[in-house]
């Protein structure tokens, strides 16, 4: 599995008054976590999504476990990759250490999607291009 590895540095605007990270900032690093992910490969996720034709991947289901807060100032290690691939899903896993200890697990399953053949407008979700699960499965280097 390829994983991504990128460092965070907490901001004082990423926390809240008892002075720990505010939780939903996470999935805001879950989010441009995945984007890493995928530049990782050497494609973007406009160009993935234009060349297979896709609108984007919605989230559809997200899970985090806290285990130690972090602060203004910490030093955050981010690991990120796909654990589970479905028909039309990827499930990314995040993993936030600090100093080497598992601050926080989380997970979000996205879907693949692309424009609704019949229905204007809406979506449908769509097999994951192969060649993005070739890029995503490749052993880390």
């Amino acid at each position: 599995m390829l994983v991504n590895r990128r460092s965070l540095r907490v901001e004082w605007g990423d926390c809240d008054p008892a002075g720990i990270v505010f939780y939903p900032n996470y999935l805001i690093w879950f989010d441009a976590s995945t984007t890493r992910l995928f530049e990782r490969t050497g494609m973007s996720l406009p160009e993935l999504y234009r060349k297979h034709g896709s609108i984007g991947m919605p989230l559809v289901e997200i899970g985090v476990k806290f285990f130690i807060p972090s602060r203004f100032g910490d030093e955050l290690q981010v690991e990120s990759g796909v654990i589970e691939w479905g028909r039309s899903s990827l499930t990314v896993q995040h993993r936030f250490l600090k100093h080497s200890a598992l601050a926080l697990e989380g997970f979000e399953k996205r879907v693949w999607s692309v424009p609704h053949p019949d229905q204007p407008g809406r979506i449908k979700g769509a097999a994951v291009p192969q060649e993005i699960v070739a890029l995503l499965s490749a052993p880390d280097r």
